[in-house]
């Protein structure tokens, strides 16, 4: 399987995700058991070194500066600072990777809050083609519904930086819960292994731009 060849090629270390800290009063460390969860299903499922521990940052110190992939989520309020928005923009400029999946309740900051890191793109929602939808996992529909919250259909949005991905959004899915321990919401088996396959694509397609 030639994704996992290539990811394999392209990574001088273990691969690691850092979530992001930010202002606002949102939970950002929403979801606590999800990243671990899903950075195992990776490991058992590739033949990827993996970090099995996620890293966590606020924008612009130390581990941001050298991490290649962020996540971010929440269910409330997301606040950049203009410092914090214009260090995002740079970082994600130079080729680091970013997924936001919104947990219910982020939509509205996160978009008003990314709107001041690139204020010149637009949210464009990923075509059922796209390569992320199938690069290891097939995915004819598009992402995987975890949770009802408005009923609203899911949708994967991009920003992209001259044809190349840098943003991935997942709203009206909410991967991340699917991640969590199946104890935390009980969901059934088919719903969660969905979103640790949705999961898995993306890291794998991020990592193949």
């Amino acid at each position: 399987i030639s994704s996992l060849v290539y990811t394999e090629s392209v990574l001088p270390g273990a691969f690691s995700i850092t979530r992001i800290k930010y202002d606002g009063g949102g939970d950002w460390y929403a979801d606590p058991s999800s990243l671990p969860n899903l950075l195992t299903h990776l490991s058992n499922h590739t033949n990827m070194t993996i970090n099995l521990r996620e890293k966590r940052a606020k924008i612009g110190d130390d581990i941001f500066s050298g991490s290649s992939y962020l996540y971010l989520t929440g269910h409330g309020n997301i606040k950049f600072s203009d410092e914090e928005a214009q260090i995002l923009r740079d970082h994600l400029l130079a080729g680091a990777f970013m997924h936001a999946d919104d947990n219910y309740g982020m939509d509205k900051s996160f978009r008003r809050e990314m709107k001041k890191v690139f204020p010149e793109k637009e949210w464009v929602e990923l075509p059922l083609n796209h390569p992320i939808f199938n690069i290891f996992y097939i995915f004819p529909n598009g992402p995987p519904k975890v949770h009802k919250h408005d009923n609203n259909r899911p949708q994967m949005l991009g920003l992209f930086d001259e044809g190349i991905l840098m943003v991935v959004y997942t709203f009206e899915s909410d991967l991340g819960d699917g991640w969590e321990n199946p104890k935390v919401h009980n969901d059934p088996v088919e719903i969660r292994q969905s979103a640790l396959e949705m999961g898995t694509n993306i890291i794998l397609y991020a990592l193949s731009r």
